[in-house]
């Protein structure tokens, strides 16, 4: 490729790392994108899902019955005080592209500007540029607004950086790549008494810790051994005064799993053992259980393409296809609701490309102290360009 893309390419993604937004807020880079987009030749539209923006480019040898494929990338920071220092820090507190999102904008831009020199394939190139992944389900907000009646697509990929695999590295799953995400809230309703006459009252802050216990065994006794789930009490809320029993008690928590019939059994157990323990002690209790993010869970024809086109690349030196899937949430999910797809990591490297003083090794998501690796563009580009004539010829 040559030097000048690639020098244009790494000042596009620094001038974006360097004036983060939060979701939903992504305005200076939608702007960045559709101005990038409408240069080069693709038909634009933008405010989809609030903020974000696609664009749709037409390959030179389209017949009818033509393929269309869609490629992703999300545009928005986290909260998060930057504490690099190097010249393309963050210039607002508080605001960070800690995630590397920058680097995925960057990357789908280079692979904009290649596919539009380079338009010899039958079919329709898609790039979606999504707002607010990092808990703002903006996938789910473009799906919603009428995305795939508005530029219909065949399949669905997405690329995010991963680091500790090296430069060079890539990793493709068959099924499960990311867990659901999903909250629940419990407020116990007692009987508040004053803590020397115990028996006056309904204590919610036992009946919370036989909760708790109960719990784990909604993991361990009702749910498949070989069924991943992750269930965490995370906040215990109760009382005010040391010498009073409290009215109520409310606790808080989160729900991960790989699939949507083990997520269904954990809603139904949690709510059904809440309800009846507390019962069982003369209270009641409300039980509210939130779906945030459901699992990501890549289509096993699309996978195998993608690592097809990954192995007869030489500059990939490796294609991981057995590691194992990570209980953290991706909102490429509500895509890959709705079409086949595949959601794929790039290796981000081991640290080398880190400022020094930051401790050894590769630092990982959402720290202060991130950085994407621009050694790493130029092949998500080729990767992106390959995908798609593979995919469309």
């Amino acid at each position: 490729m040559k030097e000048e893309y690639i020098g244009h390419w790494i000042r596009t993604r620094r001038d974006i790392h360097s004036h983060p937004e939060l979701s939903y807020q992504e305005q200076r880079t939608s702007n960045i994108v559709a101005t990038r987009l409408t240069e080069l030749g693709y038909e634009v539209e933008t405010e989809i899902g609030r903020t974000g923006v696609v664009g749709r480019l037409r390959g030179n040898l389209t017949r009818p019955g033509h393929k269309r494929i869609g490629l992703r990338a999300d545009m928005d920071a986290l909260p998060i005080q930057e504490i690099n220092q190097f010249e393309h820090r963050s210039k607002f507190a508080g605001k960070m592209h800690a995630c590397g999102h920058d680097g995925h904008v960057a990357m789908l831009l280079g692979a904009a500007q290649v596919l539009a020199e380079n338009r010899e394939f039958n079919g329709e190139v898609v790039l979606i540029f999504q707002p607010a992944e990092e808990g703002g389900a903006g996938a789910k907000a473009m799906v919603d607004a009428g995305l795939f009646e508005r530029f219909p697509v065949d399949a669905m990929y997405a690329l995010h950086n991963w680091p500790g695999l090296g430069e060079g590295e890539f990793a493709v799953h068959t099924g499960p790549v990311m867990a659901s995400s999903n909250e629940f809230k419990v407020i116990i309703h007692a009987k508040g008494a004053h803590a020397a006459m115990p028996d006056l009252g309904i204590d919610p802050v036992v009946i919370a810790a036989h909760l708790i216990q109960a719990y784990q065994t909604i993991i361990s006794r009702t749910r498949k051994p070989v069924d991943p789930a992750v269930l965490s009490v995370t906040q215990i809320n109760a009382g005010e005064a040391i010498n009073v029993i409290p009215e109520t008690a409310t606790l808080k928590g989160t729900v991960r799993t790989f699939s949507h019939e083990t997520l269904d059994l954990i809603e139904e157990r949690l709510i059904s053992m809440t309800q009846q323990l507390c019962a069982t002690f003369g209270a009641r209790a409300e039980v509210e259980f939130s779906r945030s993010y459901p699992p990501t869970i890549n289509t096993a024809a699309e996978a195998e393409l993608a690592a097809n086109v990954l192995k007869r690349m030489p500059q990939v030196s490796a294609v991981h296809t057995n590691l194992p899937p990570t209980m953290g949430a991706e909102d490429f999910a509500f895509f890959l609701k709705e079409k086949p797809g595949a959601y794929l990591w790039i290796g981000n490297g081991l640290g080398g490309h880190r400022e020094v003083g930051h401790g050894m090794g590769p630092c990982m998501l959402h720290n202060p102290s991130y950085d994407f690796n621009d050694k790493i563009l130029p092949l998500g580009v080729q990767f992106w360009k390959e995908l798609v004539f593979e995919y469309l010829n």
